[in-house]
């Protein structure tokens, strides 16, 4: 199988040598708009991988599928570009700058008969998967709580936020995915708060760096979202699932970046995870792994366009939340679309 990799910056670069360590493939063709990040790819790649000048030049090279790892704007046209070429896509998250092109992209792919796959990776993550099954196996009972959390251990550089969309789009979207498919509903209506105790270029951005979210899901279950851009103690991604016949944790492990205070306890005893390539390195390799599989033609995309959409719209909800201080439905910022 022979894949192409478009944009190498860190999860791009990152992207490639999972790729080149997995059984089934056997070329990378590789390009970015910076040579030397193509060249130091090539150079990794123990003779996997070659340099194209252009995502143009990746697709006429005899790729079995592409790999997007590019800046945000150019998801849209390298997504499209691919599907014309009727090669499989994985596109890491967003699909698009904006909902409105997101709905864009989803409108002119819907017939394209062409697989593609967003990259939400904690889809992929064993406890996430596990606590997937628990719920759908009724091993919980009916939920009444959920509670999700993603912590930074620092704020990403200013340029990054300025472009980011907000904290929101960038980063709680994660949970708001995992939410949606650990238990099966979809979310009916938000409210959301947030504030700035740190990086002062985050306020002056518009944006909050610690943000909390309350998710009614349309079965009346409560979802508490929570986000930091500072939390010194490293990088903290957890999941809380409580029903009335059982209640279980994600991320309850030796590596949980926290400190327990009780007398005697010596728990969490790990080192913590400083950061998400870290956390997730193994559910990155069974994200693209599937991919593969979506390229054999093995199964169908496991993220959708459509579904990377519905992470967008509730993002979208809790900014507009923010911003107004109020509740908002989810369908109102759909139809506003």
């Amino acid at each position: 199988m022979r894949i192409g990799i478009m944009g190498l910056g860190r999860i791009g670069a990152f992207h490639a040598e999972t790729l080149a360590g997995l059984a089934g493939v056997e070329s990378l063709v590789v390009t970015d708009p910076v040579a030397d990040a193509a060249r130091a790819v090539v150079g990794r790649s123990g003779g996997k991988a070659e340099a194209a000048d252009s995502p143009e030049a990746v697709l006429a090279a005899g790729v079995d599928g592409v790999v997007i790892a590019a800046a945000t704007d150019a998801h849209p046209g390298l997504i499209l570009a691919a599907v014309r070429a009727g090669v499989p896509v994985f596109c890491e998250k967003p699909v698009a700058g904006s909902m409105k092109e997101g709905v864009e992209v989803l409108n002119a792919v819907r017939d394209g008969g062409v697989e593609i796959q967003i990259g939400y990776n904690r889809r992929f993550d064993a406890g996430f998967a596990a606590a997937r099954a628990a719920v759908a196996g009724g091993e919980l009972g009916p939920l009444h709580t959920v509670r999700s959390t993603t912590l930074d251990p620092a704020p990403p550089p200013p340029a990054y936020v300025a472009a980011s969309g907000g904290i929101f789009r960038d980063c709680s979207v994660h949970d708001f995915d995992i939410i949606r498919w650990v238990t099966g509903r979809e979310v009916a209506e938000v409210y959301a708060t947030g504030g700035n105790r740190g990086a002062a270029y985050i306020a002056e951005a518009g944006d909050a760096d610690t943000t909390a979210a309350v998710l009614t899901l349309d079965d009346q279950t409560l979802a508490v979202v929570s986000n930091s851009r500072h939390n010194a103690r490293g990088y903290d991604v957890r999941m809380e699932l409580h029903g009335f016949a059982d209640s279980i944790a994600v991320g309850l492990e030796d590596r949980l970046p926290l400190r327990s205070v009780e007398p005697g306890a010596a728990f969490p005893a790990g080192t913590p995870h400083d950061f998400f390539m870290d956390r997730f390195a193994a559910a990155y390799r069974a994200e693209l792994a599937a991919f593969t599989e979506v390229v054999a033609g093995e199964r169908p995309s496991p993220c959708t366009v459509a579904d990377a959409l519905e992470a967008g719209w509730i993002a979208e909800a809790c900014t507009l939340s923010l911003r107004e201080r109020r509740p908002v439905r989810v369908a109102e910022v759909r139809t506003a679309a």
